[in-house]
């Protein structure tokens, strides 16, 4: 019987626009791309050309510091563009799509009878590797580097958040098949969380349940309360969808990097999920999807919480399995807004009468601030929604001073910028806190290595 851990602390936000459990039409893009803005923690170098032909499983890119991890297309077709911004850093690599794809053919391999090592170079031959992020610094993971432990968790918290027992369905062979291929890659136990009463089964690992609100699903939550991570630890963490794909890899032999994509938020006219590939363009996503001539809009690539701003022909987050469509805000003026008794609104606090109406009302929340920035206040809003031994506000100060002893002490190598998401909603002084902690992780990195 897997032990269960119960989360006190943290908030769900309950929005208007879950996905329903349905499949839906859509997904077929013009263009895929690789866009190395969204791994952490890698050097770009592309190595295809404008006009080569590849196939599903080419590389089109390498970590010029580690060029054994490789990033490679999602599809078969024609690479079109290989597009530069300032100082020539490399913002995308697109390929337009064949009518049929093609897969490099990577051979089945049965994960049971392989050694750690051949585990490890089948991953990153595929191409799969960059899925694997480490703490600390919540970068791609480092090949040479042996983790402790490896962390799944199996569901997700965050508002409106995929159900990951709906996208794992029929596809469970494949998710034990990753899960075995993680095995190899530590001396230490692979620990998957669970949501208590979760219909999910898997052998061969750690499982623990968690019960309790947003971030209950969050994996640098159920590290710190399962194995915390201490100075000179490593510990490998990655998406439930993402072990999917790496079984895929053992039992198919070949890259095949297609996953289901939940479509959410007040603004969408249907709601379900999508069956695409990774690195596909907005636009194939929320096509007739959104509400006719609402031009006030804002679409989200992941979660309200986490997730970036996108237009319809920017590109599916690398590690994102959300659309989320909420209202700008922009073309709302409230006469004396702040002062009205707020029916219908949101408050963390209690400052509007809604919370009287229970936890099941539904909101629908734009994307203002709703304030102006001022000084960190230290009132300890932060430590209501924050559940790890840690102090956030201490800690947030010793990034922001960047000293880093007082980082180590106060659990530096134990977060990453999303462990910080709430706290940054329910902050009356709307300082960007993941901001400060992606910065503050990105220098600690520089600085240790």
């Amino acid at each position: 019987m897997a032990n269960v851990i119960k989360i006190k602390k943290g908030l769900d936000i309950n929005l208007k626009g879950k996905a329903s459990d349905v499949l839906l039409s859509g997904g077929k893009s013009d263009s895929y791309a690789i866009v190395p803005d969204y791994y952490n923690g890698i050097v770009p170098k592309v190595v295809a050309k404008v006009g080569d032909k590849v196939k599903a499983g080419s590389v089109l890119m390498i970590d010029k510091n580690r060029p054994e991890i490789k990033f490679v297309s999602p599809v078969s077709g024609e690479v079109t563009a290989v597009n530069r911004g300032e100082k020539r850093k490399v913002l995308s690599i697109v390929v337009k799509p064949d009518a049929q794809i093609e897969y490099e053919d990577f051979g089945k391999k049965n994960v049971a009878s392989l050694k750690g090592e051949e585990v490890k170079e089948a991953i990153l031959n595929a191409g799969l590797w960059p899925f694997i992020k480490q703490r600390p610094y919540d970068i791609v993971a480092i090949p040479s580097e042996a983790p402790r432990d490896i962390f799944v968790s199996a569901f997700y918290s965050a508002p409106l958040a995929p159900n990951f027992e709906f996208i794992v369905k029929g596809q469970e062979a494949d998710f034990q098949t990753g899960l075995d291929a993680l095995a190899k890659l530590t001396a230490g136990k692979v620990y998957v969380g669970l949501r208590k009463g979760s219909a999910i089964s898997v052998k061969g690992v750690e499982t623990v349940e968690f019960e309790g609100p947003h971030p209950a699903g969050n994996v640098g939550v159920q590290i710190n309360n399962v194995k915390p991570i201490n100075k000179g630890e490593t510990v490998w963490v990655i998406n439930p969808d993402d072990v999917i794909l790496i079984g895929r890899l053992f039992n198919k032999g070949i890259a095949d990097f297609t996953r289901l994509v939940a479509i959410t938020g007040s603004e969408t006219t249907e709601r379900g999920y999508i069956k695409t590939i990774a690195g596909c363009t907005i636009e194939s996503l929320v096509a007739g999807k959104i509400l006719q001539g609402d031009q006030n809009i804002r679409v989200i690539s992941g979660n309200v919480l986490t997730g970036t701003k996108v237009q319809n022909d920017s590109y599916l987050g690398a590690y994102d399995n959300q659309i989320t469509v909420i209202p700008e805000g922009d073309d709302n003026n409230e006469f004396f807004g702040w002062a009205t008794p707020g029916f219908g609104k949101y408050s963390v606090s209690h400052s509007f009468p809604t919370w009287l109406a229970g936890k099941n009302k539904e909101y629908v929340i734009d994307a203002r601030i709703k304030g102006g920035k001022r000084a960190m206040i230290m009132s300890n809003e932060y430590d209501s929604v924050f559940p790890m031994d840690i102090m956030p506000e201490y800690l947030l100060k010793a990034i922001i001073a960047f000293d880093i002893d007082k980082m180590e002490n106060l659990g530096i190598y134990e977060v990453a910028p999303e462990d910080f998401a709430l706290c940054e909603f329910v902050d009356t002084s709307k300082i960007e806190l993941q901001k400060i902690v992606r910065n503050g992780l990105n220098l600690l990195y520089k600085e240790m290595n």
